[in-house]
């Protein structure tokens, strides 16, 4: 089919037809300079085929967001990302008709205030056209060639098909899937070396090799290279030749002694750089106790977790010694990771600053989304660095966590800025739904539990909080101190003033003000008065409106009314201008309860 502007010749100029349209639409979505990342193609081709069957006035924000982002019916109408996409596709049609489609014949545009898309001719094209034709110039034709563009399918033609097929636009383009990542660290796994005799140390060496392949991969901010890779080593390979042949960074590898019913794995991560051992660990079990599928299992986690977890050997070894060739902006995550184990606005604004650097860079970088969301919420919680804008803090946080777990699904730390910008956003139950979802997804993730521990513990789940912040610091002694501190104030609100006082000194964040406000209620129901005394004075002088507005900031963290009046008693041991008793009460709604002196 060819496409032309139809002849004027006296008569109205008709509008196009819908055969026409959705030639345009394809030729926009196929150009270079329409954007091939996030959701704009299948935005465009959504509202464009709805307005096609005369439902364009029922395109909505609410119906957009449930058919084209996944969210729940019944999710809140705050939530910012359909405005916020539709400005971008907006932007992303100006420049197209600017650059690559100036003398296209059909202009396809999103009118501000609305969703519903509008079809005219392009009067510049015509212009272009009615003059060439004066000036005996060949006038250009847009003719699309339909076999050409059924490569399109990964884009949005499938999804324009399976539309009529179906009568609802169901079929999701996994656009992320197309579009550039960077570079990460990567990891191979040699074969474990059968070191015993007897078919149960063959077994076990394939099933270890199989569990770490499986368990690895689930954390996001390093890449495994994968099964075949693997078998096609041996475990005794050349360090060089995995960086020369396969490129990895690291290589695991190690061994199973298996004599009677005793079980020996070692293993070690080597640079492959220039063979170091960053690593090394020796697990022992007896089969008389335990299976050997549960042996392999709980080596496999821990194996991995020391490894690759946001705080681990990796991670500890880049930071100490960044490689030579570029790892793109994976620097950027570490300089997360660091942000969150100090906690202060200076790390606070490295790390957001470099992270919208990195996704501005790599839009389908889900890790980068996410711990973007996680910088965004820190300006309004926290108060550290807020900018202005149209959108509040919570707004952008929200959003962008939803764009990390659209694009990757099962990604962790996607998961866990979802759940934690759900959980500031007050929907505490869809929250820590996410939570248990990110949990199943990566069990061994610290930065996750440590993360999903803090909101149990916080909503009243005192103990289980506990547990799970407990179990982020077995596997993390040297993690976030920020797990610390919050594993702190469980501990107080348990009544373990012992433990409460072990942990609030080793969480040491003497940046974050919060921090301090936490030590003052330990050091006061500890009886330490002029420790809760000084930790109080510093929390004034760091932050005193957090203080002032106590009640509201508790109920901003989904703080039970009793165990905030329970807090507040313990601040004002402190010697801190906390609200009195009735004061609080009345606010909390509830009646005047009195702890202590």
């Amino acid at each position: 089919m060819q496409s032309a502007m139809p002849e004027e010749g006296g008569e109205p100029r008709r509008p196009p037809n819908p055969e026409e349209i959705r030639e345009q639409l394809a030729h926009i979505i196929a150009s270079s300079e329409f954007p091939h990342t996030g959701r704009g193609a299948l935005l465009l081709a959504y509202v464009t085929e709805e307005a096609l069957a005369g439902r364009a006035s029922r395109l909505k924000g609410y119906s957009i967001a449930v058919e084209i982002f996944n969210r729940r019916e019944g999710f809140s109408q705050d939530d910012p990302v359909v405005r916020i996409e539709a400005g971008r596709l907006r932007r992303s049609l100006e420049r197209y008709y600017l650059v690559a489609g100036q003398l296209d014949p059909i202009r396809i545009d999103i009118p501000k205030g609305g969703y519903a898309p509008s079809f005219t001719w392009n009067d510049a094209a015509s212009a272009v056209v009615d003059e060439n034709v004066a000036n005996g110039v060949p006038v250009r034709r847009v003719h699309i060639d339909w076999p050409k563009w059924a490569a399109l399918g990964a884009i949005v033609c499938v999804a324009v098909l399976n539309y009529f097929a179906t009568d609802r636009f169901e079929a999701r383009i996994e656009l992320a899937s197309h579009a550039e990542v960077p570079h990460k660290p990567t990891l191979v796994i040699a074969p474990f070396a059968n070191l015993g005799d007897g078919p149960q140390a063959a077994l076990y060496t394939v099933g270890l090799t199989e569990e770490l392949l499986t368990a690895l991969p689930r954390f996001k901010e390093i890449k495994v290279f994968g099964r075949e890779t693997s078998k096609a080593l041996q475990p005794e390979v050349d360090v060089s030749r995995v960086r020369g042949d396969i490129g990895a960074h690291y290589l695991l590898s190690g061994g199973v002694r298996v004599s009677g019913s005793q079980v020996r794995v070692t293993a070690r991560l080597l640079d492959t750089s220039d063979g170091a051992i960053l690593w090394s660990q020796t697990y022992d079990d007896d089969l008389d106790t335990r299976d050997l599928f549960a042996i392999q299992s709980d080596v496999a986690s821990r194996v991995a977790t020391a490894v690759a977890q946001p705080y681990g050997i990796i991670a500890q070894a880049l930071t100490a010694r960044p490689p030579p060739d570029d790892l793109g902006v994976y620097d950027c995550t570490l300089r997360f990771y660091a942000y969150r184990s100090e906690l202060s606005p200076t790390t606070h604004l490295t790390a957001r600053d470099c992270l919208e650097t990195a996704v501005a860079r790599y839009p389908a970088y889900a890790t980068a989304w996410a711990m973007l969301s996680i910088a965004y919420l820190d300006e309004d919680r926290f108060r550290f660095n807020p900018k202005g804008g149209y959108e509040t803090p919570m707004e952008r946080a929200l959003a962008t966590a939803r764009r990390a777990v659209d694009l990757e699904p099962e990604n962790t730390r996607a998961l866990q800025a979802l759940m934690t910008a759900l959980f500031f956003n007050r929907n505490l139950k869809e929250a820590l739904a996410v939570g248990e979802e990110a949990l199943a997804t990566n069990p061994n993730d610290t930065e996750l539990l440590g993360e999903f521990g803090t909101r149990v513990a916080m909503s009243g789940q005192w103990q289980r909080g506990a547990a799970l912040l407990d179990e982020a610091l077995r596997l993390n002694p040297g993690g976030a101190g920020f797990y610390q501190g919050t594993a702190a104030l469980a501990a107080h609100m348990l009544g373990d003033h012992e433990k409460a006082v072990i942990l609030i000194r080793k969480a040491d964040l003497q940046k974050f003000p919060q921090f301090h406000v936490v030590a003052a209620a330990v050091y006061a129901d500890a009886g330490m008065i002029a420790d809760a005394r000084r930790e109080g004075e510093i929390a004034m002088k760091m932050r005193p409106q957090y203080i002032y507005d106590i009640v509201e900031e508790n109920r901003k963290r989904n703080i039970r009314p009793e165990d905030s009046a329970r807090m507040i008693a313990s601040l004002r041991k402190a010697g801190l201008p906390v609200p009195g008793e009735a004061a609080v009460a009345a606010e909390i709604g509830m009646e005047v309860i009195t702890y202590g002196p």
